[in-house]
């Protein structure tokens, strides 16, 4: 047996045969939560699934309620040729002007007006949490 049937004989022994029940764009908070979910059931995560918790740790201010409210709105802005993962992206990078939504959405075959485009970052910047001002 080479190494390479070896591994994968060893990583089905640890997880069982993994298989792909659906294949669908998720938020950061959705990927965090079933992290926590399957560090709960195993007792401890891999290396990778470490890192990808720390990272998810440091990042995204929304909880899953408010995340799952952003991408409905964002959706229901009726904006022309824009998907679900455009919206999953928004909400995971949550950027708060015309420009950085530009910017992100640069990455996928979408053009969007101005007017959408404003739309969108006026729509993120009411999801987001209020800072408290420091005195």
């Amino acid at each position: 047996m080479c190494r390479e049937e070896e591994k994968k004989e060893r990583v089905e022994k640890q997880m069982g045969k993994p298989e792909l029940l659906e294949k669908r764009p998720m938020l950061l908070v959705e990927v965090k939560l079933l992290l926590q979910k399957i560090k709960k059931d195993v007792g401890e995560l891999n290396f990778r699934a470490q890192r990808t918790e720390e990272y998810l740790n440091a990042v995204g201010p929304l909880k899953k309620k408010d995340a799952e409210a952003l991408k409905k709105a964002l959706l229901e802005l009726n904006i022309p040729r824009f998907k679900e993962a455009y919206a999953v992206k928004l909400v995971d990078v949550l950027p708060k002007t015309a420009k950085e939504v530009k910017l992100v959405l640069q990455g996928y075959p979408l053009t969007v007006s101005n007017d959408h485009l404003e739309a969108i970052a006026k729509t993120i910047r009411a999801a987001l949490p209020e800072k408290k001002s420091a005195k």
